[in-house]
Formats: structure tokens, C-alpha cells, sequence
């Protein structure tokens, strides 16, 4: 018996809507690969300076997050301990993502909440300012660098799941290792290559809002460059350890601000052909350094960062 008309149409009409979705689906992306070259979202990655192969890959958003939170801890004269337990916390309150939802009034980075003092809407959607208002609670809990990870992440959150920091350490502890710069030359992004130039005057900015006014960085045209000394940054790490935090914050940075290549202490991390990795530039006669960045070489005292065109 043949089907009614009205079944007949309405199911050709779903047929053709079925090949339209296909149809957009398969625009949107060759749009995407057009666009960003094959990565709709770069990919970034931190591996362990300890040779154990440990590794955790996340995504240039988190990546611009967490140096920005480290950033601030470092300028803040906070121990490495301090920022691994800053990252476990963002990790499980947000998903180092700056969120503008949550339970309650909940919001940004750690979740923290407007009507429990933390601060209005717009600070607490700011990184750097969530970052600084979580280290200064942070800072008065006694003992804190010798507690489990989740207690001192407790006695500032006051989370009803205290224990789901835990899962977040081992993470948390390779990001702060890089971000620190105590682990030379361990974390790395795809990049992206700049739709529009970057801008130089971003990047100072940047510079300065997350880990203060005394980075004083430099430009000229479109290179950034920061001074390393062994007086600011990571409170007792020394001008290598310095500058590896500020070459890491940078990297972590490029998709956000359009840098294009970052070079320290003879080595260089550039977006597109190093991908993920960095690179000793390797020219013949070039005088360099050691990966601490102790060495006398050309570049030695300074952080270079260049903006695509």
C-alpha cells in the first residue's frame, strides 16, 4: 500500500534538512582549517623536568590562564608550593577557565563569590585580581606549604568537596614546575600564526599587570624585551630561574597576543615550525648559554619576544 502524500513530503523534507546540516557542518569546517590552519585550538603541553615522562596537554586558553596566575604568585614573592596550589584550585573550580557562572553567585578562576567579600563582578572576572585575592588568603593560613595540598586549598575555598583538589596536584605540580621557571625549556604551545599583527604594546602591558612594574620590558618595533634579574620574579630562584618564567608566560601568552617567537638563553620557541617544541638556533659561531640562562652569552641577560606582522 503506498505511503499517504503528507509522509512522503514531510520525509523528503527531512532528507534535504539532514543534507543541509551535513552541508554547514562540512563549511563551517573548511572555514576553520582556512582560518586556523588545521587548529580550530591550539594545543599546548608541559612535560616533567625530572626525565619520569610525566606530561599533562591542555589548551591555549588554560595555558594563558595558568601563566597569569603563576605570574602573580611569583610577583607576589609566593614559593613554587604556593602556585601548584593555586593551579589545583583553579583546575577543579573552573577548569583554568574564567567562567562567568557558577553555583550562587560564583564566578571566574576560582569561583569565588561577590556576596562573601571577594570582590565585585568585574575584579573577580580580572585573572590577575582573583589570582592576587586567593594568594593573600592563601598567605595567612599557617604552615600552608606543609599541608596536604587539599587542606591549604580548603582553608581558602571552603569547598563543599574538599577532596577533589587532590586529583589536580600531579598536574598542578608540572605546571608550577615550568611556570616558576625552575624546569628550563618544559612548556610549549602549537601557537597560532596571527590573523591580525600583534601588537608590542599588549605584550609590555601584559608583562606588567601580571607580574608587576619592575619586569620593565622593552620594545623596539615589534620585539619585547625583558630585562632577567636575579631580584625580581621567583623569590630566591636566581636570573636563569627568572627568565625561564618569563620565556614560559610568553609562550603560554602567543595565541592570546600574537607572539610569534621567544628566545632565551640560546634557546627558541617560534609558532608554526617549531610547533611544540623549543629549538637551539644552532649559528655557527653564536656564543651561548646553559639552559639556566648563567651563561654570558649573547641574549643572556634578556627575554626576547617577537609579535607576528
Amino acid at each position: 500500500m503506498p505511503e499517504p502524500p503528507t509522509l512522503v513530503r514531510r520525509g523528503r523534507l527531512l532528507r534535504i534538512g539532514a543534507a543541509v546540516a551535513v552541508l554547514l557542518a562540512l563549511v563551517g569546517y573548511v572555514v576553520m582549517q582556512y582560518v586556523f590552519g588545521g587548529k580550530a585550538e591550539p594545543r599546548c603541553e608541559v612535560v616533567s623536568g625530572d626525565g619520569d615522562g610525566a606530561s599533562y596537554e591542555f589548551s591555549a586558553e588554560q595555558a594563558e590562564n595558568a601563566a597569569t596566575v603563576a605570574a602573580v604568585g611569583t610577583s607576589r614573592g609566593m614559593p613554587e608550593r604556593a602556585v601548584t596550589i593555586a593551579l589545583a584550585t583553579a583546575l577543579q573550580e573552573s577548569g583554568l577557565r574564567n567562567i562567568g557562572h557558577g553555583d550562587r553567585d560564583s564566578l571566574g578562576l576560582f569561583q569565588q563569590r561577590p556576596s562573601q567579600g571577594w570582590g565585585d563582578e568585574k575584579q573577580i572576572m580580572d585573572p590577575a585580581y582573583s589570582a592576587a585575592r586567593f594568594y593573600a588568603h592563601l598567605d595567612k593560613v599557617p604552615g600552608y606549604s606543609r599541608l596536604p595540598l587539599t587542606v591549604a586549598a580548603q582553608r581558602v575555598q571552603r569547598s563543599g568537596y574538599p577532596q577533589a583538589y587532590a586529583k589536580h596536584e600531579p598536574d598542578a605540580a608540572l605546571l608550577a614546575a615550568a611556570l616558576t621557571g625552575r624546569a628550563p625549556a618544559t612548556l610549549s604551545c602549537e601557537g597560532r600564526e596571527p590573523v591580525e599583527p600583534g601588537d608590542p604594546a599588549e605584550v609590555r602591558a601584559a608583562l606588567v599587570r601580571d607580574f608587576g612594574r619592575d619586569v620593565a620590558p622593552k620594545g623596539d618595533g615589534r620585539t619585547v624585551t625583558v630585562p632577567v634579574t636575579a631580584t625580581t620574579g621567583t623569590a630566591g630562584g636566581g636570573a636563569g630561574r627568572h627568565g625561564w618564567e618569563l620565556a614560559h608566560w610568553a609562550v603560554a601568552q602567543a595565541s592570546a597576543l600574537g607572539i610569534e617567537r621567544v628566545s632565551y638563553a640560546g634557546r627558541e620557541w617560534r609558532v608554526g615550525d617549531s610547533g611544540k617544541e623549543w629549538h637551539k638556533p644552532g649559528k655557527a659561531g653564536e656564543k651561548g648559554t646553559d639552559e639556566t640562562g648563567a651563561g654570558a652569552g649573547d641574549g643572556a641577560g634578556e627575554v626576547r619576544i617577537v609579535t607576528g606582522q
